[in-house]
């Protein structure tokens, strides 16, 4: 499999074409943002965490049902993809109010949503990536009826998964984003999953595990990401693969004073 031409470019990954038509290559630099790019930095290690947590939470989707764009790793911040035409959507699931719900909606902060509320925005940074509702889905013809009905059951069923999965760590899975493409007409869970894209609570200590750390200078984000990596990971009863867990293994440690 070889790499070839740099295909885009987005705030931490980068996509190229391979040398096999219908597979792409995706890597996950060391970049991270927030605030629509308003506050960045490179942090070494941060885009093989985010390859890595994202390889295992596909391999897990994969296993229960969900299809992925994930092939396999090719080292611990390249990953070998499916080429999928993306849908411009960006569909959060929340099972806690946090964030931007609580900032625009009179929620309280950790206040259970029941059900789980799903929010569908624009991906589209110059616009902000606004709010839309079904209708507004139907009339830029995102995607039909029918696979709209589709993402969102296929959005619960990943909800349901993995909040079963981080709950066995101590982890209470309180939002995250997700993407899908299609290939063919077949629709893939796409993109990342990883701190980056999820809002992660210690279930003791309500402490932040993700990229919330960050955005509000709650302490070091690499010292999180590290030790956030390692609980779901090294699980002795998970079933991640072998693969993946070589070659997550050498960054899953953090020397005292770096």
């Amino acid at each position: 499999m070889k790499q070839k031409n740099l295909l885009y470019t987005g705030k931490a990954k980068s996509v190229f074409r391979t040398d096999v038509k219908g597979k792409l290559i995706v890597e996950f630099r060391d970049d991270i943002t927030a605030f629509d790019g308003g506050k960045k930095d490179t942090l070494k290690n941060k885009g093989s965490y985010n390859a890595s947590v994202s390889a295992f939470f596909f391999s897990h989707l994969e296993k229960n049902g969900v299809k992925t764009h994930f092939l396999e790793m090719l080292d611990d911040h390249r990953m070998l993809v499916r080429e999928l035409s993306m849908i411009p959507l960006e569909v959060i699931v929340r099972n806690f109010a946090a964030g931007s719900i609580v900032k625009n909606y009179p929620f309280k902060e950790g206040s259970p949503l029941k059900p789980p509320v799903i929010v569908i925005d624009y991906k589209d940074d110059s616009r902000h990536d606004p709010m839309l509702n079904d209708d507004l889905i139907a009339a830029l013809r995102l995607v039909t009826p029918a696979e709209l009905k589709k993402i969102k059951v296929i959005a619960l069923k990943v909800n349901v998964l993995l909040s079963k999965l981080l709950a066995k760590q101590g982890i209470t899975l309180v939002d995250f984003k997700i993407e899908f493409g299609r290939q063919g007409k077949t629709i893939y869970l796409g993109d990342e999953i990883s701190m980056d894209s999820m809002r992660l609570w210690d279930k003791k200590s309500g402490e932040s595990l993700d990229k919330d750390v960050y955005r509000f200078n709650k302490g070091d984000v690499m010292v999180t990401y590290n030790q956030v990596a390692a609980r779901i990971i090294n699980n002795p009863k998970s079933a991640t693969s072998k693969k993946i867990a070589a070659l997550t293994k050498k960054i899953l440690i953090v020397k005292k004073g770096k």
